[in-house]
């Protein structure tokens, strides 16, 4: 039996590119199928340099902010999204779970993060239908660098797209696989060794926050607690970070991520009983 062969890298592709058997990456398949409807892929006609972003009024995703616990590791990011001094939308989502022991959070060009998040999470489910087995932590992030690295193009125009990488890996020493891994707009994948990370407009407020809060040997209240704390340290300074709503109840998404539970987004009636709390202290110790 033989199969169509797969078209050049880049070249259209026919119904024969579906039937062929391909590589376990879906990145890879998309590149040669329909390469257009990559992240990064900025349509003809666009404006070029730096203020390029700016020009198009392309909405912009804020803080998020990343820790390690005793069982694991917690990712949590605001709800807002800017358009220059505008607010573009209040309860956007920049954190998404992955696969069953990974997570991710963008920061950047909203359009283009929400479509590399998307990818990412197709690809490594690809990976495990293909491969019966589920892509090594390490192989998640290396795959997540090519990505980035894969919207140079576009970053390099205004339209950056900046990662957060958060994960249990099941090859770890037991107690030990809470993870965090950065990247540049370049591709640079970078082990976060002190436990905590942010990244987005805000980050600057939200570390020094983590800082003081962030403890290693926390259970997971407490880690989800601190970084709740700390992206409303992130909005208290920062007009981009969005704040708690209690009007209309829009609170911060956060996932924790351990070796027995997996990734697990953490109800939004917890979420709202720990930002009341906090809200609540805040109103009498405004610095927390």
């Amino acid at each position: 039996m033989s199969f169509p062969e797969r078209p050049p890298l880049g070249a259209p592709a026919g119904l024969g590119a579906f039937l062929a058997p391909g590589v376990t990456s879906f990145t890879d398949f998309v590149t040669t199928a329909a390469p257009h409807l990559l992240p990064g892929r900025v349509p003809p006609g666009l404006p070029v340099g730096a203020g390029a972003a700016g020009a198009v009024d392309i909405p912009h995703g804020t803080t998020i902010v990343a820790l390690t616990f005793a069982d694991g590791v917690v990712i949590a990011g605001d709800r807002r999204a800017t358009s220059g001094n505008v607010i573009a939308q209040r309860d956007i989502e920049k954190v998404f779970v992955t696969d069953s022991h990974s997570a991710i959070g963008i920061a950047g060009t909203a359009g283009f993060g929400l479509q590399m998040a998307r990818l990412f999470t197709v690809d490594l489910e690809h990976y495990e239908k293909t491969e019966g087995v589920s892509l090594s932590f390490d192989g998640k992030a290396n795959k997540l660098a090519g990505m980035v690295q894969q919207n140079l193009g576009a970053a390099l125009q205004g339209f950056v797209v900046v990662p957060l990488l958060v994960g249990y890996d099941l090859a770890a020493p037991n107690g030990s696989g809470g993870r965090i891994v950065t990247y540049d707009a370049a591709g640079g994948r970078y082990d976060e060794l002190l436990g905590y990370h942010a990244i987005g407009s805000g980050s600057v407020f939200a570390k020094s926050a983590l800082k003081k809060r962030h403890n290693p040997g926390a259970d997971m209240p407490g880690a989800v607690r601190a970084a709740v704390e700390a992206l409303y340290d992130a909005a208290d300074d920062d007009t981009a970070t969005g704040g708690p709503d209690l009007t209309r109840r829009i609170f911060p998404v956060v996932v924790s991520i351990t070796g027995p539970d997996g990734a697990v987004r953490r109800p939004e009636d917890e979420i709202e009983s720990i930002v009341r709390d906090v809200v609540t202290g805040r109103t009498e110790n405004p610095g927390g």
